[in-house]
Order: C-alpha cells, then structure tokens, then sequence
C-alpha cells in the first residue's frame, strides 16, 4: 500500500473512531451556547423586519395596492416601511442585551474553564 492510500484509509477510519473531547472542544461549545440564542434571534427578527419594510416599500413604489383593493396606499406604505425600519434599527441592540445578559450568565463558568487550561 502507497503512502496515499495509507492516508485515505486513515482518514476514513477517523471518520468512526470515538474522539475524545478535550477542554477545549467544550469550552468551544460552552462559548456557542453563549452566542447562538441571540444570532438566532438576530437572523429571524432582521429577515421579518426586512419583509416588512419591503412590504410598505411595495405598497408606495407599485400598484400592489390597487390589486388588493386600496385607493390610497402611499401614507399605508410609508407606516408599514418606516415599522419595518425600526425593527431593523432595534435589532443591533436587542441583539447586544441579549449577548450581554448571556456572557454575565456564562461568564464564571467560562473564566473557570479557561483559567484551568492556562494553568495546566
């Protein structure tokens, strides 16, 4: 067997062999459990907010409105998008309080982990 194969096999036998987690692999983990709470939260408000927004964009710049049966849709259009606008201007600083309040829960467990594997 050439050295290519030995390394082919080598990577597919790796692939079913149990890995042992070190420190590191679950301060890694402990650290996304931090963080994917609030990305979530960021990613599916920030899409509804931009829907939105383009919803009362839609209203003003076509005739959407006349086809769902409004006479007037500029000033409808304009709440709608300026909503939207703020939801996605709030959404940066719900995103922050939420890392924020997250990091001060997690944060003791973390420094300790962190702190054992500097030490060792």
């Amino acid at each position: 067997m050439n050295r290519n194969e030995e390394k082919a096999v080598q990577k597919i036998r790796a692939r079913y062999t149990e890995k042992e987690r070190s420190a590191l692999d679950e301060l890694r983990e402990l650290d996304a459990k931090v963080k994917r709470p609030a990305n979530i939260f960021s990613y599916v408000f920030g899409s509804i907010s931009a829907i939105i927004m383009g919803a009362g964009m839609s209203l003003v710049m076509t005739d959407i409105g006349a086809t769902i049966g409004m006479n007037e849709t500029m000033i409808p259009g304009i709440i709608i998008g300026m909503v939207g606008m703020v939801m996605a201007l709030v959404n940066y600083p719900i995103h922050t309080a939420i890392m924020n309040a997250r990091k001060k829960k997690y944060a003791p467990e973390i420094i300790a982990m962190s702190d054992q594997m500097i030490n060792q």
